[in-house]
């Protein structure tokens, strides 16, 4: 069997922004708008299970697809998800990334190290390259915008451009790993079409530019233009991109959910400026995810609260880091589980269809 790509639209990124309270009217502005597949009965093998797990060859072992959601500065505990999946030797055949998803599962499919990308964060390189300008001085330059307008220029909506960012990224990755059809691991982000209110997975093309239009926060960041369409945040309308992940046909889809675990308030938390329209951010991230959660085989939900999606803190970031780490080696004995059943029945498929083919040139012989 092959390794196929998604068939959902190809033309060719939450992010990791800032912690202004400034920036958090301008996302609620911008958002204004598991049970596993039946596995047959077991059979037993002679063949070491972690071998298969860990062998070359995924038609003998079980393909694992990650969907890595949005979620801002609390997506950075994707970083320490795959850190425990390269530790324990846990293979991944495909990355689907929405926004801060994109940014991290792109940059690894890509060949970074999880330490390179670790780095890249803390330092706060990544979020500048994102941020050129700080959001209050770009919101107070706001007029001086209208000025070209006056003589019929007419940009996009929108405070960034975000060019910088898509060079960061190119920059990030080896030269021969700028086309997303020529990454080590197959790659797809995650982005919204404003043309047609429909999410569109980017299975081709550069990959900076990809990762821009994937993490293009409506108000914030200006729409990317790519082969005749207008892609903005994939967060919209795909955060966690279970369904678009399944589409790379692998055996298990293993989604990394990012949303704040909510919990009772007191009436007096939303007294604070920003309070309402945080909550009400994280509410509709939740919601837009709900179904894609059920399509999951497994999830991983490391605990990210009071985590602000637009923290600049390096020690946020670092305790979202620690979350993944934490969540992910609490989730391996049921991966290990998960993993070990699909490829026993792969053994056995394997294995009768060698007995089949056997009998048939038998009787060949036979004849």
């Amino acid at each position: 069997m092959q390794f196929s790509r998604p068939k959902i639209g190809i033309p060719t990124r939450k992010t990791f922004p800032g912690r202004h309270k400034t920036a958090i009217p301008i996302l609620a502005v911008a958002c204004s708008f598991l049970a596993p597949p039946a596995l047959l009965a077991q059979p037993t093998s002679d063949v070491p299970l972690q071998a298969i797990l860990k062998h070359d060859d995924s038609q003998k072992r079980a393909r694992v697809i990650l969907a890595l959601g949005g979620g801002g500065t609390r997506g950075c505990a994707h970083i320490g998800v795959l850190r425990v999946f390269e530790k324990e030797g846990i293979p991944i055949d495909g990355i689907v990334g929405t926004s801060i998803g994109a940014i991290v599962g792109g940059l690894y499919a890509a060949g970074v190290k999880t330490d390179q990308i670790e780095h890249r964060m803390l330092n706060r390189s990544l979020l500048k390259a994102y941020q050129t300008i700080p959001i209050p001085l770009r919101v107070a330059l706001i007029p001086v915008f209208f000025v070209p307008r006056a003589f019929g220029y007419r940009p996009y909506d929108g405070l960034y451009k975000g060019n910088k960012f898509r060079n960061y990224l190119n920059n990030a990755v080896p030269e021969c790993d700028r086309e997303i059809e020529a990454l080590p691991i197959p790659f797809v982000a995650v982005a919204s079409n404003l043309l047609d209110a429909k999410p569109y997975a980017i299975a081709k093309g550069n990959l900076g530019l990809a990762i821009q239009a994937s993490s293009a926060i409506p108000v914030l960041r200006r729409p990317v233009p790519m082969n005749g369409l207008l892609l903005v945040d994939g967060g919209l309308q795909a955060n966690l991109p279970v369904k678009q992940a399944k589409e790379l046909g692998g055996d298990i889809v293993i989604a990394v959910d990012v949303d704040e675990q909510f919990t009772n308030l007191s009436e007096k938390e939303f007294r604070r400026i920003g309070s309402v329209s945080k909550r009400v951010i994280n509410m509709v991230l939740s919601k837009v995810d709900e179904d894609q959660l059920s399509a999951a085989d497994l999830v991983i939900h490391p605990n990210v609260n009071n985590i602000s999606l637009l923290s600049t803190k390096s020690k946020d970031a670092r305790r979202a880091i620690e979350q993944g780490e934490a969540a992910a080696n609490a989730a391996l004995p049921e991966i290990r589980m998960r993993l070990e059943k699909l490829a026993k029945v792969k053994l056995a498929d394997q294995a009768q269809d060698s007995a089949e083919a056997k009998d048939q040139s038998q009787l060949k012989s036979a004849e």
